[in-house]
């Protein structure tokens, strides 16, 4: 994907509205937010836990129907579409990286990656070795064929993070993926989340606790109460001197 050739948003939002019912009251957890984010960037959303940055990444994302506002995703109105076409839209354009890793703990790091590209319909020796270079790509390649069981905390969230790279996603959402990692491995993730912008072009949305992350970033979200508190941009975001597999 050449960045260059597409417009600088690659996802708005507006007046997005998200209620859930807590037994007879009604809890407003987003309150009509406006946000965007941009393809090369990697956009931090930070507040305390209960402010809505999940509800809204996965507003975002296509994983939960907002109540109000329009989301444009590449382009489109994300949620107009019909639902498996929203299911398709994430196959094709989006990578995710949790907290949890949720990996499948049969699988090998290898099959890990290979079978989202074969839900996206890629043959199975294109998968291999999209996969291999995926897994290269975050420092892995020798662990493809260990299960998560054998695999330490910060290399399974890499193979996570190998699992989103493989597709090339234009949008690639994080929630809270140091949040259970020491700090070395935490700078390695931050590291491959911000190659992911800076070399794939992606537009990276970060949702994190972690004040380590904000040096990293290009542009910073304070989010709290269901409402944009505070919307800042870095000049000069840390570049990692070192990326793992580079």
């Amino acid at each position: 994907m050449n960045a260059s050739l597409l417009p600088p948003s690659a996802v708005s939002a507006r007046g997005l509205v998200k209620r859930f019912r807590s037994g007879r009251n009604i809890v407003e957890i987003l309150r009509g937010v406006d946000f965007d984010a941009m393809y090369g960037e990697v956009t931090m959303v930070m507040g305390p836990s209960g402010s809505g940055k999940s509800t809204l990444i996965a507003a975002l994302s296509g994983l939960l129907r907002p109540d109000g506002g329009e989301v444009s995703a590449l382009g489109q109105d994300l949620w107009s579409r019909r639902a498996g076409r929203i299911d398709r839209f994430r196959l094709d354009h989006c990578g995710f990286v949790f907290q949890g890793f949720n990996l499948f703990p049969a699988l090998t790091a290898l099959q890990q990656v290979t079978t989202v590209l074969k839900y996206k319909g890629v043959g199975k020796r294109q998968a291999r070795e999209t996969a291999m270079a995926s897994l290269a790509e975050v420092g892995l390649e020798s662990r493809a064929h260990q299960r998560p069981a054998a695999l330490s905390g910060g290399e399974k969230q890499r193979v996570a993070i190998a699992r989103a790279l493989a597709k090339r996603p234009q949008l690639l959402f994080a929630d809270e993926p140091t949040s259970s990692l020491d700090g070395e491995n935490g700078q390695i993730v931050t590291q491959l989340l911000q190659r992911a912008a800076k070399e794939h072009g992606a537009a990276v949305i970060c949702v994190t606790h972690d004040p380590r992350l904000e040096a990293f970033a290009d542009r910073i979200v304070h989010l709290e109460d269901g409402r944009i508190l505070d919307d800042r941009r870095h000049a000069a975001p840390v570049q990692s001197p070192v990326l793992v597999g580079a």
